[in-house]
């Protein structure tokens, strides 16, 4: 994979970077475009977009692609659901600054200035399932660079144990930022997931469309449903209908 050419240029303390990671065949290229275009309209000012991944073709000239570092597991060790943990790299390419991390098949709605103003060392989305628990969800997270190497040499040192006890690497993180006092969550209208506050409840998803809810800013697609999906009124499990979000292309372009 062919770096691009503007990752050479020198980083700076004050830069602020988005970063995601795209790996296997799941997501395309048209997602990281997508997702760079959404944030250049949302987000005023300078910023890197840097992507993670395995194969930079077709990812437009703006993004800056490196390939996703290496877990450094003990052979036998699968890496798959812990890649995300790479992105605290004590030296990650060399950038430097804030960097917030977002997934690829997120749709940003709305001004995400905010997301590097709010105060906090370690900012994540609460788990919106059982939000009695610390974890976060990964898709939205906002980190120093370097700042958090301890959270993945702990993972390389204890990967066996870490598997056991936690189900995925943002259960894992949660836990080791938790602990040392540095977690914090971002406000509980800025993030929303599609599945669960998207969809009108029953019988009313027959008749009513998808909506976004007030004060969102980004709308997180986990589970079984992507952007497209949605966009289509297509859902991976019977018996929940759900109809059309046209809305969706109005956010989710180049």
């Amino acid at each position: 994979m062919t770096e691009n050419v503007n990752a050479v240029r020198a980083a700076g303390s004050d830069d602020r970077v988005i970063l995601c990671m795209k790996w296997g065949t799941k997501y395309g290229p048209e997602y990281v475009n997508r997702l760079y275009a959404m944030v250049r309209r949302n987000l005023k000012g300078d910023f890197r977009f840097v992507c993670l991944t395995d194969d930079g073709a077709g990812i437009r000239s703006e993004v800056e692609c490196f390939p996703i570092p290496d877990l450094k597991l003990p052979d036998g060790l699968p890496e798959r659901g812990w890649k995300k943990l790479t992105t605290f790299e004590s030296d990650l390419y060399g950038l430097q600054g804030t960097a917030l991390f977002l997934d690829v098949d997120v749709v940003i709605t709305d001004s995400i200035d905010a997301f590097f103003e709010q105060p906090g060392e370690f900012l994540i989305i609460h788990d919106w399932k059982r939000p009695w628990r610390v974890t976060g969800n990964s898709s939205v997270y906002r980190f120093k660079l370097g700042a958090h190497a301890d959270v993945l040499e702990k993972f390389r040192t204890t990967g066996a144990e870490a598997r056991k006890a936690f189900r995925n690497e943002q259960a894992f993180l949660s836990d080791v930022l938790h602990k040392q006092g540095k977690l914090t969550y971002w406000p509980a209208s800025w993030c929303c997931s599609y599945k669960y506050h998207c969809i009108p409840s029953w019988p009313t998803n027959y008749w009513r469309e998808p909506f976004v809810p007030d004060g969102t800013k980004i709308v997180i697609f986990h589970g079984e449903v992507n952007p497209p999906d949605a966009l289509e009124g297509r859902r991976n499990r019977a018996l929940r209908f759900v109809r059309k979000a046209p809305w969706i292309a109005d956010y989710w372009k180049e």
